[in-house]
């Protein structure tokens, strides 16, 4: 994978929102790639920034108030940031397509399936009115909805909540996309429906030869489908390494905090151990590390000093002073 150019590079991302009680920083420093064909997972939990840097590639962000200030978004060796919102509707669909969290809301329920998947591949595709229902019907039979050409004629409130999200990922797999973002796309579905969309995912990429971005609060989901992962705390990537290392020999104290909270199946009945208070006031940052008031590990040092990534294996990115402290000890 290291000698593979990425199909995606995100550059020192800094989006801002502008707001009457002071300047919200969501995303405040992300650094970050994803290679054709992996599935790169971004964890953390709600208001981390995960969603805000999704929105940021696609060029979302409401503005006002939100704002790219700062920053490079790469996606085939162009800089997405600057392109006008039509150039970007070129993209969106096409080139990049985003599963979001919940399909009711993403669907517009006054037109029917067909007339959703049907207008989302004409936009991008040149083939007639006949060929775009085809290959809708096709979609749906391949994300596995049964009697795909009865079900086209359908509206979102006739699917359950699996279903519409199996058509939402039908309409962004649409125009085989090379980079798929898929946020919390398995949050409201109960476990077997989480499984079958999962094991979806794996299947549709294997095909496709896509990337994929999976936005999640849920290491079961990350430990089942990504390579690499992104640990967020406070718009700032707080650790980035492979998977395996992650859930081997997590560094961050904030990412071991979310292991514990996973509950575990234990003859001994374990009590959860949960992150002791609340992510902060993202505009009003605390000075120093923003996990510090948090950490059990925090010290005299981290309420003052904000900590940089620092790299501590091979491929293996962790932003903490207990590292920091470490490499100076060693080189003294």
């Amino acid at each position: 994978m290291e000698s593979v150019k990425p199909l995606l590079e995100v550059k020192n991302l800094h989006t801002h929102f502008f707001t009457k009680s002071g300047i919200v920083r969501a995303v405040d420093g992300v650094n970050f790639d994803v290679k054709p064909g992996e599935t790169l997972g971004i964890v953390g939990e709600s208001g981390s920034g995960k969603s805000i840097t999704a929105m940021s590639i696609l060029g979302l962000v409401p503005s006002p108030p939100g704002k790219i200030v700062d920053g490079e978004i790469l996606f085939k060796g162009e800089n997405l940031i600057g392109k006008t919102e039509k150039q970007m509707r070129q993209i969106r669909g096409k080139e990049i397509s985003m599963v979001f969290q919940d399909p009711m809301t993403s669907l517009n329920p006054v037109f029917s399936v067909e007339k959703q998947m049907i207008e989302t591949i004409v936009t991008h595709e040149k083939v007639t009115k006949k060929q775009a229902r085809e290959r809708a019907t096709e979609l749906l039979n391949l994300v596995g909805i049964p009697d795909p050409h009865k079900r086209l004629k359908n509206y979102p409130h006739e699917f359950s909540g699996g279903m519409r999200q199996r058509v939402m990922i039908a309409m962004a797999l649409s125009c085989n996309p090379s980079l798929l973002i898929a946020d919390e796309p398995t949050t409201a579905l109960d476990v077997t429906i989480q499984a079958q969309i999962l094991e979806l995912f794996k299947k549709m990429q294997k095909e496709l030869d896509m990337a994929i971005i999976m936005i999640t609060h849920d290491l079961g989901v990350v430990s089942e489908v990504c390579d690499r992962v992104m640990v967020m705390y406070a718009g700032k990537p707080a650790e980035f390494t492979e998977t395996k290392k992650l859930f081997d020999n997590g560094k961050h104290p904030y990412t071991l905090g979310l292991m514990n909270s996973i509950p575990k199946i234990s003859p001994n009945k374990e009590k959860l151990k949960p992150i002791t208070g609340l992510p902060p006031d993202l505009s009003a940052l605390p000075t120093g590390c923003s996990f510090a008031p948090r950490c059990k590990h925090a010290m005299e040092s981290c309420l003052s000093i904000d900590p940089s990534l620092q790299k501590v294996d091979d491929n293996h990115l962790v932003r903490c002073l207990l590292y920091e402290e470490t490499k100076k000890a060693v080189t003294t």
